[in-house]
């Protein structure tokens, strides 16, 4: 098993997931890539679960990516469909945590796709102290969304004997934010945005967390 956690906050969308692969009481490896970056780089996935079963996963999920132009939720549903109905593919334990610019997605073995409260995803065997982590610093700190990934991963590893601490943390940037680029008007500088009577534009701006 594994940990892996993702947080959307800020116009960032970021997944991050620990190293340790086990076989049965043995650590077989520590520094294994458990997050990957799909179509183009446009798509974040991690997985927790078997590790063969994960890569296989992860490229039914690519191709249905190219099939359906990125479109993250139609690329989710189907591989979901086709994962509760092909007999070979219902035999592969794993869990995929999906984001896109848009979306934050869990899909999972029994052929479901979630759409986490508030795009907090944590799943894994260390899922439940990073969950926690995660919602406590959400609501009580101002940290950027890769640093709660990288926190949650730490305690997730320091309690969790199925995760380690070595981590692999992709970030996405969801949002365009007008930069203010000095202007000068009859000898008074100012900002572009304020030249047109406004602050600057966040487009689509997450920043008003909704209860």
């Amino acid at each position: 098993m594994t940990t892996i956690v993702s947080v959307r906050l800020n116009g960032r969308v970021v997944i991050g997931g620990d190293g340790q692969v086990t076989l049965g009481n043995t650590v077989m490896k520590s520094d294994a890539r458990k997050v990957r970056r799909l179509y183009h780089n446009q798509v974040l996935a991690g997985f927790a679960g078997g590790t063969a079963d994960a890569f296989t996963l992860f490229e039914l999920f690519e191709g249905k990516l190219e099939a359906h132009q990125g479109n993250l939720d139609k690329a989710a549903v189907e591989l979901a469909k086709e994962w509760r109905a092909d007999r070979s593919l219902r035999r592969l334990e794993a869990l995929l945590a999906v984001a896109n610019k848009k979306s934050s997605l869990i899909i999972t073995g029994t052929g479901d796709v979630v759409r986490p409260a508030k795009d907090l995803i944590a799943i894994g065997s260390g899922g439940p102290y990073a969950q926690s982590s995660a919602m406590a610093l959400l609501e009580n700190s101002q940290l950027s969304a890769r640093e709660i990934v990288e926190k949650s991963l730490s305690i997730a590893g320091k309690i969790c004997i199925y995760t380690n601490l070595n981590q692999t943390i992709e970030e996405l940037i969801c949002e365009d934010i007008e930069k203010e680029v000095p202007l000068v008007d009859n000898g008074k500088i100012e900002t572009k945005a304020r030249a047109h009577g406004r602050g600057a534009k966040i487009k689509n701006s997450p920043l008003k967390r909704k209860e």
